[in-house]
Formats: structure tokens, C-alpha cells, sequence
């Protein structure tokens, strides 16, 4: 039996064993769930399967919340909730609304003044971090930079004025396809000075964090590979 609350159950963040990252107590919590509010209802099920492969997959219900959701329909998602139930939200990896749709269902049952519970797990953002060598009392995650070249370059600009002025390392993403496309724009558009931190497959069987300065990057083949990545710039 599970206390009645939104349980925020993180996920790896590559193909590995759910019980290689994740404690103990999340994989025997989940096997007593029955309500999931999920970024994809596929996926979800996949790695419920991994965590406990005795669940009933077939006997839980699960209720997608991402980008095609209307926000006039994520309430409902809480039904569940309402009745006194127990619900889970799974992300697509990492942590459940940290950079995530799953907030909108947070921001719900903070309001109502239902307990929500935040799980431990791998936050792709934090790690990326631990392991950059960059400042860690002062930072900022700005998602994705915009793709337009204009606009991009405004950002950098941007960028290097907070770490200059601020103190504050730069922390960012890219659909894994422009990773190398963004590290070459990097290299070419940032002051040589900077370091540059670019960690990949964090938790998986080829991660890979390396933190130079954009003058050493530039002098290297720039092969980052179409894996989930996470770029950190500071001074």
C-alpha cells in the first residue's frame, strides 16, 4: 500500500539496468503504484517492466502528458488523486519536471495542496556540473539555444556576459543530430579563453565529460557523436 501523493520516479538517462542508477526503494515503490502520468505511455511501460518484471503492465493505467498536451487538459490527468490515489510521472529520462512537462501536473498538485513526493535519481544537469569543474554555487540550465544563427549568436553573447559579470556557469542542451554542428559553432563564434565542458552518455557504458578551453577544442577532431549531451561553458 502506497500513501496517497505525486511521486516523481526519475529514469536513467541511457540503457542501462534501472537498479545500476536508481536506489532500492524507487524500484519497490513503483511495483505498488497503479496511476502513471508519462511523457510517452511506450517507454513508460518499458522500463516498469525493467524495474519489476513481474508487474502487470496491462492492469495499470497511464495518462501521456508532453508537448501535444492541452493545458486545459492536464488536470484531469490527476483524477487518480483526487480519489485518494497514488500517481506516478515518468519523464523520457532523468528527473520528472526539471526541464520537463511533468512541472505542469506539479504546479497542479501544489496548488491543491497535495503532497508530492520527489524521488532520488540522475539528473543529466547536476552531473554534467559535478563533473565540469565550473562553479557550482551559481549556474543556470538554458535548455535549447535557438537554432537561427542570429539568435544563436545573440545567446552566446549573452552567455559570456554572465560569466564574466556574474560568475555564473552556462549550462545547455541540443538535439543529439546537431551535437557536433553546435560544438563547431561554439568553437568558432565563443572567446578562446572559455572552457567548455562537453559530457556525454552520462551514466552509460561510453560517457565521456571533458572540459577544455575553446582554444584546445579547436585543435580537435570534433566528434561528439549523436548521444544525449549536456554542454557547460564557464571561464
Amino acid at each position: 500500500m502506497v500513501d496517497p501523493a505525486l511521486y516523481l520516479i526519475p529514469v536513467p538517462l541511457s540503457d542501462v539496468p534501472p537498479a545500476q542508477v536508481l536506489p532500492a526503494p524507487n524500484l519497490a515503490l513503483v511495483s505498488h503504484l497503479r496511476h502513471f502520468v508519462v511523457e510517452n505511455v511506450r517507454s513508460a511501460r518499458r522500463f516498469l517492466k525493467r524495474c519489476d518484471p513481474s508487474i502487470d503492465i496491462d492492469s495499470l493505467t497511464f495518462a501521456e502528458l508532453n508537448g501535444h498536451t492541452p493545458a486545459t487538459a492536464v488536470e484531469a490527468l490527476l483524477a487518480p488523486l483526487e480519489r485518494g490515489e497514488a500517481v506516478g510521472v515518468i519523464s523520457e529520462a532523468g528527473c520528472p519536471a526539471v526541464a520537463d512537462p511533468g512541472a505542469d501536473v506539479v504546479a497542479i498538485a501544489q496548488r491543491r495542496g497535495w503532497r508530492v513526493v520527489p524521488l532520488v535519481g540522475p539528473s543529466s544537469i547536476l552531473m554534467g556540473l559535478m563533473g565540469s569543474g565550473f562553479n557550482g554555487q551559481s549556474f543556470a540550465f538554458l535548455g535549447y539555444l535557438p537554432i537561427d544563427a542570429p539568435g544563436r549568436a545573440r545567446k552566446l553573447k549573452e552567455m559570456v556576459r554572465r560569466i564574466d559579470h556574474e560568475d555564473q556557469t552556462q549550462i545547455f542542451i541540443e538535439t543529439p543530430y546537431r551535437n557536433e554542428r553546435l560544438l563547431a559553432d561554439l568553437v568558432q563564434q565563443l572567446p578562446p579563453r572559455l572552457r567548455l565542458c562537453v559530457a556525454t552518455d552520462i551514466t552509460g557504458p561510453a560517457e565521456r565529460i571533458v572540459t577544455r578551453t575553446i582554444r584546445q577544442w579547436s585543435g580537435t577532431a570534433l566528434q561528439v557523436g549523436k548521444v544525449p549531451t549536456i554542454f557547460l561553458l564557464y571561464k
